[in-house]
């Protein structure tokens, strides 16, 4: 392999690293403890909606299509946003910024740390069967 490809090669694989998902850095056992602050609203099993949606299978879900939950605003209803790591970390860090108008009283998650904790252990907690 001449040096040039060699170059190349290491190149991508930094950019593979870098850019891989935001979750790389998070630990599912300290996101269980940042979700205390949520389960008084949220719950983790399938069907079972509290004061917000139940957050089982919300990886992949569009926002405000929970099943049976009815008290989403017009505002979340419309956004498009649909959930995944990247537009998790930003609605968890200010909810009322990044889709003006929801209902979500909770004033986000400042560290992001704690958000990258709480998205693995969501990822891992609400993974549809």
């Amino acid at each position: 392999m001449n040096r040039a490809m060699l170059l190349a090669l290491s190149l991508v694989a930094a950019l593979a690293v870098v850019s891989g998902p935001a979750l790389a850095g998070g630990d599912a056992a300290k996101g269980k403890k940042v979700f205390a602050k949520c389960k008084a609203c949220h719950a983790l099993a399938e069907g079972k909606n509290k004061i917000g949606p139940s957050l089982y299978g919300v990886f992949g879900r569009k926002a405000g299509t929970a099943p049976g939950f009815k008290r989403f605003s017009p505002a979340i209803k419309k956004s498009g946003v649909v959930w995944d790591a990247e537009t998790l970390d930003k609605y968890l860090a200010k909810p009322k910024d990044f889709i003006k108008g929801g209902r979500m009283p909770f004033a986000g998650l400042k560290k992001k740390a704690d958000r990258d904790n709480l998205i693995a252990y969501l990822e891992k907690a609400t993974k549809a069967k």
